[in-house]
């Protein structure tokens, strides 16, 4: 569960399949030991990817800011750039998800207009 950091970009691959991409931030709240010692809030951002139907209705409905659940498997692609150096980056490949809260609305608020929740794949 984390909250969207931009807008999808999405781009259309073989035979016209929508892929969507986006970053997502997850946090630890900020606490304080027993014994004292305060531990500042972490912020971890995370690349997600969304394929066919989800990416569709990601490019329809997902914003930035938006509070979204998904669950999903990881995938690490490994590249070489210009200058030969090996270049890593892990996604999270989504397999479901769910808009939890839009930008402006409230904690608490429970809104149904029929785009929450992402249709089955």
């Amino acid at each position: 569960m984390g909250n969207v950091g931009n807008d999808p970009r999405v781009r259309y691959v073989a035979e016209n399949q929508a892929v969507a991409s986006f970053p997502l931030a997850t946090s630890e709240r900020a606490f304080t030991r027993k014994d004292g010692t305060a531990v500042p809030e972490r912020t971890e951002w995370h690349n997600i990817v969304m394929w066919g139907r989800d990416a569709e209705v990601a490019e329809r409905y997902i914003r930035k800011g938006m509070l979204l659940y998904l669950e999903g498997h990881l995938r690490t692609r490994v590249w070489e750039d210009n200058t030969k150096v090996k270049r890593y980056v892990t996604e999270v490949y989504v397999d479901s998800f769910e808009i939890l809260r839009r930008p402006g609305d409230h904690a608490g608020e429970h809104r149904d207009n029929g785009t929450a929740a992402a249709p089955e794949s």
